[in-house]
């Protein structure tokens, strides 16, 4: 018993070793994605990037998945014994960057604005690292470089039905999103449900347009709309269990008239968020029902198209505690924070209906620099330091968990 634990503590130090002295590499990674940053399902540049990178390592064993995607395989000894695979997405988001730094966008109008540069920079130094170590571990590690996350149907589903998770298929997979209100230096796990379902909604609200100053005379569809949008809201404050997390939000709405027109239709798009599968399809057919005997009882049109986005996020239990467990061993049980239910999607959830599965967040805040903002703004940026613990801690979860039987 010694022995192995004096083992397991060697590892750690050389993994930290290793992390340490690739951070600025890893970080060169970073900074080379985001300033050549890809929408989801064009990673093309990123996608070579990637395999040469991994070429470059040592690794061999690559597989294209999903057209932009990439699968690879690093064999411990006894390769059979057991597989633990990592995942990277790799897609950018369609937002024009307002930093000024070197590393700034270089495609207008696109930028990593979720940090996905980062998961995919510390997938690769994890990568590096391990590749270096796999002498010290037995099993299996499949690096699993995602496309498309931030679109339906979400590039996880497609490397499924491609096959990602077969030849060898893993007992476990892990997954780091960067998380902006986290400080850096520390990392976050929550067990059990932690991220909501999504779920797009698209509704044409038709009516019958005129002159603002004769209202016998049309069918006002902005008004339609109006009731229809307050009416939907008691989807969640009536309808919903209030033990049953849910989130129904609309941010676009569409009426193409003006002061003294009233236009003939009226566009709305919103969302839909929970973590219960059996009400998220209840909750679809109530916004029907409700929706439609709104609109057409008072003369209008609907056309209410529901598009079905990813399932909720669920950690299991045993694997996130192995984890959280071997994160304190690697960063200190103070660095290591405990997560409340977080109602945004993620398409890694894919994944973990299909194997055990740890989704956890890598903290990148640093308010000293003013690095604060949140993702999906036009001013995220990480506290580059965070990216030793990115790749370092990868790795260190992913041969922990290969011995954790």
């Amino acid at each position: 018993m010694y022995f192995l634990v004096q083992q397991t503590s060697m590892l750690q130090d050389k993994i930290k070793s290793l992390a340490s002295a690739y951070k600025e590499e890893v970080i060169s990674f970073r900074r080379h994605l985001h300033a050549h940053p890809e929408l989801s399902f064009k990673e093309f540049e990123t996608a070579t990037f990637v395999a040469n990178k991994l070429k470059e390592f040592g690794i061999t064993e690559i597989e294209s998945k999903a057209t932009t995607g990439w699968s690879a395989l690093i064999k411990g000894k006894n390769p059979e014994k057991r597989v633990v695979a990592l995942r990277a997405d790799m897609d950018a988001l369609p937002i024009i960057e307002a930093n000024e730094v070197p590393y700034k966008s270089q495609n207008p109008g696109v930028m990593h604005a979720c940090g996905h540069d980062a998961h995919t920079a510390s997938l690769l130094g994890a990568a590096k690292i391990l590749n270096e170590v796999r002498d010290q571990f037995e099993g299996t590690i499949k690096l699993i470089f995602q496309p498309g996350e931030e679109i339906i149907p979400g590039g996880a589903s497609l490397m499924i039905q491609d096959k990602v998770l077969e030849n060898p298929r893993p007992q476990a997979i892990l997954g780091q999103h960067v998380m902006p209100f986290i400080p850096a230096g520390k990392v976050g796990f929550r067990s059990g449900l932690y991220m909501a379902s999504t779920d797009e909604l698209y509704l044409t609200i038709t009516g019958k347009g005129g002159h603002g100053a004769m209202p016998e005379t049309f069918i006002d569809p902005v008004l339609i709309s109006a009731h229809l949008l307050v009416a939907l809201q008691q989807i969640v404050s009536r309808v919903a269990n209030p033990k049953i997390p849910s989130v129904l939000s609309f941010g676009r709405v569409e009426a193409l008239g003006a002061t003294n027109i009233i236009p003939n239709e009226v566009k709305i798009q919103g969302t839909f968020r929970t973590l219960d599968e059996a009400w998220r399809a209840k909750a679809h057919e109530k916004m029907r029902q409700i929706a439609e005997g709104i609109v057409e009882g008072m003369g209008g049109q609907l056309d209410f198209e529901i598009r079905k986005g990813y399932p909720f996020l669920k950690n299991e239990p045993a694997l996130t505690a192995r984890s959280v467990e071997a994160a304190r061993a690697y960063l200190g049980a103070e660095n290591v924070l405990d997560l409340d239910i977080w109602m945004a999607a993620e398409d890694f959830a894919f994944f973990s209906q299909e194997v055990d599965g740890c989704f956890y967040r890598l903290g990148t805040r640093n308010e000293a620099r003013g690095i604060t903002s949140g993702v999906h703004t036009s001013t995220f940026d990480i506290e580059e330091e965070a990216l030793e613990i990115g790749a370092g801690l990868m790795a260190w979860l992913a041969v922990s968990e290969l011995a954790s039987t």
